[in-house]
């Protein structure tokens, strides 16, 4: 398996195909998904979350990614409960009959905090291109956000804190 690094570092072309790679795997694995629910959620976790999530770590996600990845996770769900969107029942109600949560974005978060806290951890070039500015111009409009903005939901010195 390979990711995709584009020379504008977006992520959302490697979040599409992700997920589409993630549809495909939960298709082949038809045949493993006709034991008991406890059994079907437990290979779903293991086998299509990993393969969604690969290089999950270096993301930076926008609101419409989120919703992207959350829209996959749903699907996932009602299509191993054969809840067909006709029958018009809410995400909450398919969550509650598997008796499950929205875990999908939950573990994105935590597998990017941990990386940030072992990049902070040691003397490197990656922590100090984190931490530092680039020199040059910077383009026109609005800045992009990058992954420690986008991980100030924690705090910066929280993250730097439990790293030491």
């Amino acid at each position: 398996m390979r990711s995709i690094i584009t020379s504008d570092i977006k992520c959302h072309r490697e979040i599409k195909r992700r997920i589409a790679i993630g549809k495909e795997a939960f298709l082949k694995s038809r045949e493993l998904l006709r034991g008991n629910r406890t059994l079907r959620i437990l290979i779903i976790k293991t086998l299509i979350w990993s393969v969604v999530l690969y290089g999950s770590k270096t993301w930076t996600l926008k609101k419409e990614d989120i919703k992207r990845l959350e829209a996959f996770e749903m699907l996932i769900w009602r299509r191993m409960e054969k809840v067909s969107w006709t029958e018009h029942n809410i995400n909450e109600e398919v969550l509650e009959t598997i008796g499950e949560e929205r875990s999908l974005i939950c573990t994105i978060e935590t597998r990017q905090r941990k990386r940030i806290r072992h990049t902070l951890r040691g003397e490197s070039l990656l922590k100090t291109a984190i931490k530092g500015k680039m020199v040059g111009k910077r383009s026109r409009g609005r800045p992009r956000q990058m992954m420690l903005d986008w991980m100030m939901g924690e705090g910066y010195k929280k993250l730097k804190e439990k790293a030491q």
